[in-house]
């Protein structure tokens, strides 16, 4: 099978497609024919940086996420044939990831799925919506009455974030800090200029979406309404911890903070996501749509910046 495989620091234009044997089935395991994949920032920071370390074994196959069909379901249950997906628990670092024709993945990360989506909409699916879901609702507890402040909210993640809460009934206040960027947050009742402070110029934010991270989070915390609740999962601002973050004195009284960890999808959710898209006749929002054999442009344009929305790979 072809496939991509890193074994050192690696550019976009050094991105190539290796030949390397399918995978051996074991139990336990399943092996999928990977028909998309979405490209993410983690597997940015993978090829060019992670990589150097010691516990990723290389060579390693990059990409924590695919959807695609099951060719051999070992002792899964599984049936041949059968659609999937397939995304985390150690995708593409513990183990070979989605960047090939074929995966062979640990069951309890697949998940089988029914819905009408092709596969290059299927692909845009699994670790974006699994992540904007997750931070939604299990951290914000999003409800149809709140109005939701989005923070960077020009990524792919942003996107599913808004497309989400506006099918729910939600009203969305969604930031970018470029202002050549605002005309893509259409879809949100309020577009506004990021200049690092939205206090005093957010109002009625009841629930924030902070995918900037560290760099600004105090002032999302003060930039929200009392009883609020700010969940911290994206880290576009290249800030990555808060030094010197005083609880006490930083999270006013009445806001609430936590974080979204989305090392962990379950059946459950994945069911409650495409139930969703299907009820609200939901298609995913994707910036550009690239064939496996472009792999090389495709990392090279995520690196670049020059796709807004999700990049999917058609394998």
């Amino acid at each position: 099978m072809k496939a991509v495989l890193l074994n050192k620091v690696t550019e976009a234009k050094d991105i190539a497609l290796s030949e390397v044997p399918i995978p051996s089935v074991r139990p336990g395991w399943v092996l999928v024919k990977v028909k998309a994949f979405g490209l993410n920032h983690s597997e940015k920071l993978l090829r060019l940086n992670e990589i150097r370390a010691d516990y990723i074994q290389k060579p390693i196959v990059p990409g924590i996420e695919c959807v695609g069909e099951i060719v051999d379901p070992s002792d899964s249950g599984l049936a041949i044939g059968q659609r999937v997906v397939a995304l985390m628990g150690g995708m593409g670092r513990s183990f070979w990831g989605s960047y090939a024709e074929y995966a062979l993945l640990p069951r309890r990360i697949v998940f089988p799925i029914e819905s009408d989506l092709d596969w290059a909409a299927l692909g845009a699916v699994p670790e974006t919506y699994f992540t904007a879901w997750g931070s939604l609702f299990e951290c914000l507890h999003l409800r149809p009455d709140d109005t939701l402040l989005i923070r960077g909210a020009t990524c792919a993640l942003g996107y599913a974030a808004i497309q989400i809460a506006k099918a729910l009934g939600c009203k969305v206040i969604a930031t970018t800090h470029r202002e050549s960027k605002l005309a893509l947050l259409a879809e949100a009742d309020e577009a506004i200029l990021d200049d690092g402070k939205l206090t005093g110029k957010v109002r009625g934010a009841t629930k924030a979406l902070d995918l900037v991270g560290p760099r600004n989070l105090k002032d999302t915390l003060t930039a929200v309404e009392k009883d609020g609740i700010v969940c911290q999962t994206g880290l576009l601002g290249g800030v990555y911890a808060l030094n010197g973050f005083d609880p006490i004195k930083d999270i006013p009284n009445g806001v609430y903070l936590t974080g979204f960890f989305s090392n962990y999808p379950t059946q459950q959710i994945m069911n409650g996501i495409f139930a969703f898209l299907k009820e609200k006749q939901l298609v995913p929002t994707i910036g550009k749509v690239f064939d496996f054999t472009q792999i090389r442009e495709a990392v090279a344009a995520q690196d670049e910046g020059k796709v807004n929305g999700k990049i999917v790979v058609r394998v």
